[in-house]
């Protein structure tokens, strides 16, 4: 909010306006006058308001409507609404505060009130920004930071491949091995960090192509056997006999698959299994054809209240003895996935174990 607050009136009478501009005169507002709500909507991009003044009885469009509107769009529903209204039934009232109304003022509008509640929602609205403020600084922060982690780790990495070349015994040998993978993992995590910053920024720009599921999921399967192995864990793929294509980011897509496919092995006993599948969806008038991507795995399943939370940044769930958890991996993949205009969610497998469903629209070739 800048200097000056800027207060949005919407009001089909213009004498309305008049009295508003009267009442408010002395307090300092930038006021602007739209008389019905598609045009206040219209104007929001220009007008950038820091609160609104609406009439709930305007033809074609009603106040209530009008708040609705703005309450469900992510750019403006941090925007405070003061009903104006003579209504004073408790069920007109109840109407406006689910339509997301923040405050009233009824008519004949009395000035002492008006310019109290005016002031008192501005304050929402001016901590509001400053904890915008202090999240985007925040931020731009962690993202300058994480990006300057990768130099060292450059460095750490080319160090450990000139061990690799040194004749040591067998046990270091394994030691150097460890210390090589966990820098591909922090190498992985920097990079999951700054595509969340990217897509959170709306700066991401997904470099599309045409991907063959059925191709990538072998490919991840392949990448995962040792590891399913060393833990007696079977890996199962159920894919189509015809290649399946999409259009999407190849390797963040990869990335998003070898997250998932990598927590279902983590978190499954020894002597289970887990499925990776793709197949496609009949094609429905309603919907454009689908492709369905699933993990599925024999762990300890997802609580109702895990789901609730689990694609949540830094939400790592339940606390497991010697497991690492990032708590960034599923955050990575939602947020990736719906870049990708698609969709992912979980369900309990049963009897136990987790299902994770990605849906994409489904390329034809």
């Amino acid at each position: 909010m800048g200097n000056q607050p800027i207060v949005l009136v919407v009001d089909d009478e213009p004498a309305n306006f008049d009295v508003v501009e009267i009442l408010l005169f002395k307090e300092g507002y930038e006021l602007h006058y739209k008389d019905n709500g598609a045009e206040a909507i219209a104007s929001l991009p220009e007008v950038k308001p820091d609160l609104i003044l609406l009439d709930v009885m305007m033809p074609e469009m009603d106040g209530i409507e009008v708040c609705q509107n703005i309450k469900t769009d992510p750019l403006y529903c941090h925007i405070p609404i003061i009903i104006v209204t003579a209504l004073s039934d408790k069920e007109d009232l109840a109407r406006c505060l689910d339509a997301g109304a923040d405050d009233f003022v009824s008519k004949p509008i009395n000035s002492t009130e008006l310019r109290a509640r005016v002031r008192s929602m501005l304050r929402i609205k001016t901590q509001y920004d400053r904890i915008q403020d202090t999240m985007r600084l925040r931020e731009e922060m962690m993202q300058t930071i994480v990006h300057d982690l990768r130099n060292p780790l450059i460095g750490i990495m080319l160090g450990c491949d000139s061990l690799k070349t040194l004749d040591v015994p067998d046990r270091s040998k394994k030691r150097i091995e460890q210390i090589s993978q966990t820098i591909a993992q922090l190498r992985l995590l920097i990079d999951d960090i700054l595509t969340i910053g990217r897509i959170e920024a709306k700066k991401l720009v997904l470099n599309l192509s045409e991907v063959d599921m059925t191709k990538m999921v072998k490919s991840v399967l392949d990448g995962f056997e040792p590891l399913a192995t060393s833990k007696q864990i079977q890996l199962i793929g159920e894919l189509p006999e015809k290649s399946v294509y999409i259009s999407g980011d190849k390797h963040l897509i990869r990335r998003v698959l070898d997250n998932l496919v990598d927590n279902a092995i983590k978190f499954s006993p020894q002597d289970s299994s887990v499925i990776l599948s793709v197949e496609t969806l009949p094609a429905h008038p309603d919907r454009p054809d689908l492709v369905k991507i699933q993990v599925i795995d024999e762990g300890m399943g997802i609580s109702p209240e895990q789901k609730q939370v689990i694609f949540e940044k830094y939400e790592v769930g339940n606390i497991v003895l010697g497991l690492s958890q990032i708590g960034l991996g599923l955050s990575f993949c939602k947020m990736t996935i719906e870049a990708h205009n698609g969709s992912i969610t979980v369900a309990n497998n049963q009897p136990k174990g987790a299902i994770f469903t990605i849906m994409l629209d489904r390329k034809y070739v």
